[in-house]
């Protein structure tokens, strides 16, 4: 056992799932909370969550020195086997900086940075109300509540980009660009591709190298959410109550996140055939946030959004031969086509 562990963690890890977690999260808010007693949990289940991280749903009492609590609460600790490489801490502090700014998103309580207390690096936030619905904008609302759906998505995203990373402390946190966004975004999915192949990928190879060329200058600096899409969202009759998993957030070109909600790949998530397509979303963007997004510079993300989402693929297939994840994914070869196909269209 490390020295670092506390004293129960023999017991915990042959414990139960549930009481496990429980037994992590009292220590940790004993930790955070020198003065907490009495405290309880109840309903603590895991839900169904992403791709990355268990999601744990619990409801939680204690007394400390400012008087007693009840909160509802969500554990995010990450799974044995994950899609993406990155840090809770950095998701707690872009969360923190939020507070306040008008972005609905989860209020942060803590964060178990290198798993001592859960056994996994995790964060625990606010419950927030509503229900999760990947494919919200192509269900069975009506075409009118699904269109403001879909403003109210483009509006976010532009309320995302308006905040003010500078004074809420984002550049220390994150670290501002050196150079062209588009590069350094690039140069992060690179390391991550080198790092996660198992055998030659000349396609991807060479698609790379096509958008390492071309890579646009931004408008602008801004906070990317970096995965916008409704599955990272809670929505509540006709409105956004939350948008969720910050864990890939960074500073960067706007058009990143654009490009993301209109490369093809992605169509039946954020588009609406015939009513709200790539026309209809870049209008929308372009009247709310007063930015130009030049089409030539939105096809190098829209290419862009396509390689990075074959390396998340790529990781996928490497976590699976390695044991550590259940669940299958194909190669990333259907996205060449749809990334071909693009680039023959740039000018």
């Amino acid at each position: 056992m490390s020295a670092d562990r506390s004293p129960d963690d023999a017991g915990a890890a042959a414990a139960p799932p549930d009481a496990a977690v429980a037994a992590g999260l009292e220590a940790l808010i004993r930790q955070e909370i020198p003065s907490a007693r009495e405290i309880g949990f109840a309903g603590l289940v895991r839900s169904a969550g992403g791709l990355s991280r268990e999601n744990w749903r619990i409801d939680a009492t204690w007394v400390d020195a400012g008087g007693r609590h009840a909160h509802r609460l969500m554990l995010m600790r990450d799974a044995s086997g994950t899609l993406l490489n990155t840090e809770r801490a950095r998701e707690f502090a872009v969360l923190r900086a939020l507070e306040g700014s008008g972005v609905p998103a989860p209020r942060v309580f803590w964060v178990d940075p290198d798993g001592r207390w859960l056994g996994a690096p995790s964060l625990v936030m606010e419950r927030m109300p509503g229900s999760c619905d990947y494919m919200v904008l192509n269900g069975g609302r009506t075409l009118e509540e699904r269109l403001a759906l879909a403003r109210a998505f483009i509006a976010l995203m532009v309320a995302i980009h308006a905040v003010d990373w500078r004074a809420r402390g984002l550049g220390e946190a994150l670290g501002a660009p050196a150079g062209r966004p588009s590069l350094t975004e690039l140069d992060h999915w690179r390391d991550e591709y080198r790092r996660v192949r198992l055998e030659p990928q000349p396609e991807i190879d060479y698609i790379e190298a096509w958008l390492r060329r071309r890579a646009p200058e931004a408008e602008a600096v801004v906070l990317v959410h970096g995965d916008f899409k409704p599955g990272n969202a809670l929505v509540e009759d006709a409105r956004i109550t939350a948008k969720l998993d910050w864990e890939i957030a960074h500073l960067g070109d706007p058009l990143e996140d654009l490009g993301w909600i209109t490369n093809p790949a992605r169509r039946r998530e954020h588009q609406i055939p015939g009513h709200w397509e790539r026309r209809e979303i870049v209008a929308a963007y372009r009247e709310l946030s007063g930015r130009r997004v030049r089409e030539e510079d939105l096809l190098w993300w829209n290419v862009f959004s396509c390689w990075k989402l074959s390396v998340i693929q790529l990781t996928a297939v490497a976590e699976f031969v390695a044991g550590r994840y259940d669940r299958v994914f194909q190669t990333p070869f259907w996205l060449v086509r749809t990334m071909l196909q693009m680039m023959e269209e740039a000018p």
